[in-house]
């Protein structure tokens, strides 16, 4: 019998380059995400618009392009004692890859829930998530944080996901329904491990006070966000996400002209606050607007798309491949 595994991408509202740093963040999943359609099979052999991937059960073989996510996470997942059983699959998306909507890290959990249920192996998702984690810096050699595959996997619909990085602890936090998110592109594309991202990382960690400032005050406004949210104060918002996109800007310098562009353009099409989401250097921009006029002004900036908090990866039965071959 053939499952087919979905797991979404993310769009962060606030906390920025701080999960590496074992701070605070808050995304919500949503719809926009990636499948993967597989049955068990002696190798992984795995194809996306019309790139194949094969290797061994153990993720052992050619790790050329995408095939690299896929062998790392089969590695990182028998290092915890998944056996070596293989997967026949097609994987499909509708999230945009280096838009900054943690399409990797969603890659990264499906292929993970697929080669755990083909062997018959479990772990809780937390620590899916931190297996994940270290597949996408064994894959692309980038130290990066755990946002995104955490996201992908504890999505709650209707709600944000308030994550500590350091600890781990996590809540859920209700969104009003009155609350529109708007995720718009750049165009900009970006891949972590050919932006600066691993440069500030390391500047981060050597003292650099300008970073250590926008993580610092970042961290304060992912609590303050937490409590707007809770207070149903989303206007109270404005001010936060315009002093994030700031501190990205010019502490972090991770913002580029086309997203502060944007960010003014959102503003200007009737948002009431925007920044930055994601690593940076090109990708996407959020916004939030009053639920009724999210349609209107994301027509007004003719690009993007309206998400909605969605529930994390999930896995359903669909019969058989070869039967519908």
């Amino acid at each position: 019998m053939t499952d087919t595994f979905w797991a979404p991408g993310r769009v962060n509202l606030i906390g920025e380059h701080t999960d590496y740093s074992g701070g605070l963040v808050l995304p919500v999943a949503i719809q926009l995400g990636i499948s993967l359609e597989a049955e068990p099979a002696e190798r992984i052999t795995l194809v996306s618009a019309g790139e194949p991937v094969e290797l061994a059960a153990t993720g052992e073989g050619d790790e050329a392009g995408w095939g690299r996510y896929v062998a790392a996470v089969a590695q990182e997942l028998g290092a915890l004692g998944r056996p070596a059983i293989g997967l026949d699959g097609v994987v499909e998306a509708d999230l945009p890859r280096g838009a900054g909507l943690g399409s990797s890290g969603a890659l990264e959990v499906v292929l993970a829930l697929a080669l755990c249920s083909v062997a018959g192996f479990e772990l809780d998702p937390i620590e899916l998530a931190l297996a994940c984690q270290r597949a996408e810096q064994r894959a692309v050699g980038v130290p990066s944080g755990v946002l995104d595959q955490a996201a992908s996997l504890l999505g709650r619909a209707g709600s944000a996901l308030l994550l500590d990085c350091g600890t781990l602890e996590h809540r859920w936090v209700g969104l009003p329904e009155e609350l529109g998110i708007l995720v718009v592109d750049s165009g900009e594309r970006h891949t972590h491990e050919g932006s600066g991202y691993g440069d500030r990382r390391r500047e981060l960690e050597s003292g650099d006070p300008r970073r250590m400032r926008h993580v610092a005050t970042e961290n304060e406004r992912v609590r303050a966000a937490v409590t707007a949210l809770e207070g149903g104060d989303v206007h109270a918002l404005g001010p936060l996400f315009k002093e994030s996109h700031a501190s990205l800007r010019d502490d972090y310098e991770v913002s580029t002209p086309t997203l502060d562009r944007l960010v003014a353009a959102a503003l200007e099409a009737g948002a009431f606050a925007a920044r930055l989401t994601g690593g940076g250097f090109g990708g996407s921009i959020v916004a939030l607007t009053e639920g009724a006029e999210a349609d209107a002004v994301l027509a007004r900036l003719n690009a993007g798309w309206v998400v909605r908090a969605e529930d994390g990866a999930i896995r359903r039965r669909t019969g058989s491949l070869r039967d519908r071959a």
